[in-house]
């Protein structure tokens, strides 16, 4: 199943409210973003960064 690049994966409580407390509220505005930027939002973790990477990737994106 793909993901929609208008709203963001399940990747858990605490990232969502990383992800859009930084201004990020669709998969595609993290395309290009540096994975290293990413990790350091509170509440973003690795199995989080792997999910939104996969999602991305289904769409030919990738985390920068």
């Amino acid at each position: 199943m793909t993901s929609s690049l208008d709203t963001l994966p399940k990747i858990g409580t605490p990232a969502t409210r990383a992800l859009n407390g930084a201004g990020y509220t669709a998969l595609r505005q993290l395309a290009d973003v540096p994975r290293a930027d990413l990790s350091k939002l509170h509440g973003m973790g690795p199995r989080a960064l792997g999910i939104l990477q996969a999602a991305l990737e289904e769409h030919g994106l990738s985390l920068g």
